[in-house]
């Protein structure tokens, strides 16, 4: 399980992979369990003392996991800050799991598909990740390794409630199912606060781009489960699918409304983020987001030749505050950022054959 955060710069992860059913709206789908150690002292009552216990002791049950082999395993004590905030980015920790380091741990998994964090709000959250809209494959996925992982250690769990949590929204099954979707349409249309809305009343939550707590950027979306409790984990799949059917179905209908409605107007918003990407000399986080977004689109929407979505999705992370400085290997102020992040672009979007055209 040796290795280091630079490994991981390698390969964009699994949910920039950009295949799949429906992968030009879904991003990526995510199952997340969540899982605590039976007559163990829960996160708002553990000590340091319990909480080294339960790191040493799902560290070794995941060195004798079969679905874990090829695993990197990470002490957060142990990784910088930028190192901490590049799993962030890859959307394999939560920004709360990094605020507080001790005591805590990352196992990531060959190609970031399955990842595990020990002494988050629970003692486990294992989660896998699939391109596309693929919740089916990634609990079945999960559900592999949670059995792997239940043989090696008690779970807290009761016939009458199920698996307990810290939260209690998350007893029962202990199971979120998310997707990250791209909604450029519903959002240029001023559809997507009708449609936010109408997800809530049915039981999901909306997100931003790194979840709970932060707000869409670059016209992505974050779309869970909200309560686990009273329902398996197949109805919750199924229930989460159903609605977001509606969602693509909307997403899909407002862009062929543009293409049909304002042709030369979106082409023209497309090609003016494509110019600012190939010749800006500085650009800032959020910019970025925004800019990529419209290029995707145009390119989803096959309204461009050149360029593809691979591409795209290199930069998308690539172009993150804390893996800029990891790939220039020093720490970097705002501005410095900022110039970095255009070089970047400009020189990924300057190679042979990435001028695109409008089709």
């Amino acid at each position: 399980m040796a290795g280091s955060i630079d490994d991981l710069l390698k390969h964009t992860g699994e949910w920039l992979r950009g295949t799949g059913p429906v992968a030009d709206i879904v991003m990526s789908s995510r199952i997340r369990l969540a899982r605590n150690l039976a007559k163990t002292p829960f996160a708002v009552r553990a000590t340091s003392q319990s909480r080294r216990e339960v790191q040493d002791a799902v560290k070794d049950a995941v060195g004798r996991a079969p679905g874990l082999n090829g695993a990197l395993m990470f002490d957060l004590e142990e990784l910088t800050e930028v190192d901490r905030q590049c799993l962030v980015e890859r959307h394999l920790v939560s920004r709360e799991f990094i605020a507080e380091p001790e005591h805590k741990s990352i196992v990531i998994g060959p190609d970031e598909i399955l990842a595990l964090m020990i002494n988050e709000e629970d003692h486990l959250r294992i989660q896998a990740l699939q391109s596309g809209l693929n919740l089916q494959d990634a609990w079945e996925l999960i559900d592999g390794l949670d059995d792997e992982l239940s043989d090696l250690l008690p779970f807290a769990f009761t016939n009458d409630w199920g698996y307990l949590t810290c939260c209690p929204t998350n007893t029962g099954t202990g199971m979120r199912g998310s997707v990250m979707l791209h909604l450029p349409a519903l959002v240029m249309t001023k559809q997507i606060n009708k449609m936010l809305h109408t997800i809530t009343k049915l039981g999901l939550a909306a997100r931003g781009l790194y979840g709970e707590g932060t707000e869409a950027t670059g016209n992505f979306f974050q779309i869970s489960n909200q309560v686990t409790l009273g329902r398996t984990e197949a109805e919750l799949i199924e229930s989460i699918e159903r609605i977001l059917r509606q969602v693509i179905e909307h997403e899909q209908n407002a862009r062929e409304s543009l293409i049909a409605n304002n042709r030369v107007q979106l082409e023209d918003r497309i090609c003016r983020a494509f110019g600012i990407m190939r010749h800006a000399r500085t650009m800032s986080s959020q910019e970025t987001l925004d800019l990529l977004s419209a290029v995707r689109l145009g390119v989803d929407l096959e309204l461009m030749n050149g360029l593809n979505r691979s591409t795209l999705n290199e930069l998308f992370l690539l172009s993150q505050p804390a893996h800029l400085q990891k790939l220039e290997h020093k720490t970097l102020s705002a501005r410095q950022r900022d110039e970095t992040r255009a070089r970047l672009i400009r020189e990924r979007l300057d190679s042979p054959g990435s001028g695109p055209s409008i089709s």
